[in-house]
């Protein structure tokens, strides 16, 4: 006599699916990626085209120009240069920058807009740095250690150098 085996397919349930080591994978998986991963910070100088003189009454009659060379830094009003100021330890000199600019701030304080020119192979870096010089300046309080940031000329445009 032969056997006959039967199966009945219509009870027959699916296989459940085992995701258990799945999950424990994902548990060791997801804390050490995140651990790992570099988080970057990303720091961005707004630059701002001036505006035409269309519409401005009472605009300060003085231009700011710096322009960065690889061997020196010059200041310029728009017309001519007015300080040279060459460079140290070779770096630009952003503290004696700073110094006329600030002089300049001092006499034209509702003055926010530069422009700064820049020769070709200029380093970012040097780039950044004489930026920040443009941009703000610290001075000590007197009476206190600390040093107290202010703007001088915020609004900046790139362009390049003659």
């Amino acid at each position: 006599m032969s056997r006959r085996h039967h199966y009945n397919t219509k009870s027959k349930e699916p296989p459940e699916l085992d995701i258990t080591t799945f999950l424990n994978l994902m548990v060791v998986l997801v804390p050490f990626l995140l651990i790992t991963a570099v988080f970057s910070r990303i720091t961005i100088i707004e630059l701002d085209i001036p505006a035409g003189a269309a519409g401005a009454v009472d605009k300060p009659k003085v231009n700011v120009e710096v322009i960065v060379r690889a061997d020196r830094l010059e200041l310029g009003n728009g017309q001519g240069v007015i300080a040279k100021i060459p460079n140290v330890d070779g770096k630009h000199d952003t503290a004696t920058l700073s110094d006329y600019l600030q002089k300049i701030k001092g006499n034209y304080p509702d003055k926010t807009d530069a422009t700064i020119l820049v020769e070709e192979n200029i380093e970012y870096d040097q780039m950044v740095r004489v930026m920040d010089a443009v941009r703000s300046a610290e001075l000590e309080q007197e009476g206190n250690d600390e040093k107290q940031k202010f703007a001088l000329f915020p609004d900046m445009s790139l362009g390049e150098a003659p």
